[in-house]
C-alpha cells in the first residue's frame, strides 16, 4: 500500500482508522462501478436517436404526443 495515499486518505477524515478509510474507499468504488454499469445499459438509447423512426414509427412523436394528453 502506498503510505504517502494512505496519509492523504487520512487527513481526510474519512474515519478513525484504516480499516474505516478503506471500507469507504470500497464503498466508492462499488457505487462508481455500479454507476458505470448503469450508463453503459443506456448506451443504446445514444446509439439511436430518440425521433428515428422503426418499424413502430417514432419515439419521440409518441413522446409528444403522450405529453400532450
Amino acid at each position: 500500500m502506498d503510505s504517502e495515499l494512505l496519509k492523504n486518505a487520512r487527513e481526510l477524515g474519512i474515519g478513525p482508522t484504516d480499516s474505516s478509510v478503506i471500507e469507504a474507499a470500497l464503498r466508492s468504488l462499488l457505487a462508481h462501478h455500479e454507476a458505470a454499469q448503469i450508463d453503459a445499459s443506456y448506451a443504446a438509447y445514444d446509439e439511436r436517436p430518440v425521433d428515428a423512426p422503426d418499424a413502430w414509427g417514432d419515439l419521440g412523436s409518441w413522446r409528444a404526443s403522450a405529453g400532450a394528453s
